[in-house]
């Protein structure tokens, strides 16, 4: 005779502060970093385009592809576990970037070996100015504090009904903010990028973000849903501190 598994615990309406371990908790960190970092490293720095029907052609930063999965993560995370442990994440996040940028400085800066042909090449991707990583880390800061901070808040004010306006609401501020301070702070009056072009990037960034967030919104539901049901538990931010820098969930 085997056991019956028991059905998942229905989520229960916690404050913050009384709730300590979870399940999921750690994987969904590791993967909001790993999609941080990547986004960094491949994508941030280059421009791409589409042609639209009149034949002309509209610049996109090639991180905005992936880079906003971070941004949806960010929110099931506040969603789920609460504003406290999602600053927890965004921290780790901060840290990963700072590891990153010295871990790239240090490794660049190395004098190859003698025949090594792809110094140049090293060099061109991952020898980025400490312009560009003050601005990448400065943008991810500001826009992942700005949207964990609205969502907990809209959750709280529409009483955890409207999933679906406080993901794409956030993430309007967030990845608006993100957006406009990346790429002026990085770039702008660099050769290469226009001023024309610069805007039209931080407008189609800050587009194509919010478009992913309001696409994804349908797999926002079913993971949220699913987390809720399995770690029992669905946190509201009653009596947060929601100062950035906090350490106490």
């Amino acid at each position: 005779m085997t056991d019956t598994p028991a059905s998942p615990t229905p989520p229960v309406h916690v404050n913050a502060a009384s709730v300590r371990h979870f399940r999921y908790y750690d994987l969904l960190m590791a993967a909001f970093v790993a999609i941080l970092l990547l986004s960094n490293i491949i994508g941030a720095s280059k421009p791409s385009y589409v042609v639209l029907p009149d034949g002309s052609e509209w610049a996109f930063g090639a991180g905005v592809l992936f880079f906003p999965i971070s941004y949806i993560i960010g929110d099931v995370l506040t969603e789920v576990y609460g504003y406290a442990r999602a600053r927890r994440v965004i921290w780790t996040g901060f840290a990963a970037l700072a590891f990153m940028a010295f871990m790239a400085w240090a490794v660049v800066s190395l004098p190859p070996a003698d025949g090594w042909p792809g110094q140049a090449a090293y060099e061109f991707v991952f020898g980025n100015s400490w312009r560009i990583v003050l601005a990448s880390m400065t943008a991810f800061w500001v826009g992942e504090f700005a949207n964990s901070y609205v969502l907990a808040r809209m959750k709280l004010w529409t009483r955890g009904r409207f999933l679906w306006m406080r993901t794409i609401g956030s993430t309007v501020v967030g990845q608006g903010l993100d957006s406009l301070i990346f790429y002026p702070l990085a770039f702008y009056g660099l050769a290469g990028w226009p001023p024309e072009q610069l805007y039209q990037v931080v407008l189609s960034q800050w587009l194509i973000k919010t478009l992913w967030e309001a696409a994804l919104t349908p797999v926002t539901y079913v993971v949220v849903g699913a987390l809720k049901r399995r770690e029992g538990v669905d946190v509201f931010d009653e009596g947060t501190d929601f100062t950035p820098f906090a350490a106490k969930v």
